[in-house]
């Protein structure tokens, strides 16, 4: 039934209302209809994001220690360093819910431009189709928005330079995955992919129950459909 209502939705922005005998919805409305619910529910991921603990708390997303720090982080606790350990942790997830809320514009903007084409390919796509144009769009600009929020949030903790130095000469050596030669690419990378899985959820409900997980004007067109 889900299929049969996004299939219905994408033949309703390529041809005329009537066609379906919905003479009160038009293709404008449709089209406005999913942006309306992808600015919401791009919102709403953003929300749960960027507050205190919106990371931390979650273990969906919480951001652990890079797999390198993992693999010795029983040591440093033995050797009295479980407090140095837990503050880069701590930081790591606090630089991320700084950082998440730069993305609303940019997650706007992406919605606002999105075409005819575009709006067909994500009602006819995956559960998902919504979340993989967001980061197709805005993976690289975020990323720049990011970085120096999370560089300037790690960087006051002590273990966060040291383990710069030590992971970049293990990148170059190939010794350890590029996205993890320093703290700030890490939590960069990793609260990206937070933020998506997050809006992956969003897109998911609304795909299940969209009539009561949207607006008036999403309500309107999915609500016609049925």
């Amino acid at each position: 039934m889900r299929l049969r209502l996004l299939v219905l939705l994408a033949l309703l922005i390529t041809a005329p209302a009537f066609a379906l005998g919905i003479a009160n919805i038009t293709n404008q409305d449709a089209v406005a209809g999913l942006k309306q619910a992808l600015t919401e529910g791009s919102a709403a991921a953003i929300g749960k994001l960027g507050v205190e603990n919106g990371f931390f708390s979650n273990a969906k997303v919480k951001i652990p220690l890079p797999e390198s720090l993992q693999k010795v982080e029983g040591l440093m606790r033995a050797m009295g360093m479980k407090r140095q350990a837990d503050e880069l942790e701590l930081a790591m997830n606090r630089a991320a819910e700084s950082a998440v809320n730069e993305a609303k514009p940019l997650l706007v903007d992406a919605v606002k431009t999105m075409t005819v084409q575009d709006a067909k390919k994500i009602l006819t796509g995956g559960d998902t189709a919504a979340t993989d144009y967001f980061r197709g769009k805005t993976a690289d600009p975020l990323a720049k928005k990011f970085l120096p929020i999370v560089k300037k949030t790690t960087a006051q903790v002590g273990l966060a330079e040291k383990y710069n130095a030590i992971a970049g000469k293990g990148s170059q050596l190939g010794l350890i995955d590029a996205s993890q030669a320093t703290i700030e690419q890490y939590v960069t990378k990793k609260a990206l992919d937070g933020l998506y899985l997050m809006i992956a959820d969003e897109e998911k409900a609304l795909r299940q129950d969209p009539v009561s997980a949207a607006s008036s004007l999403v309500q309107k067109v999915f609500g016609a459909l049925k």
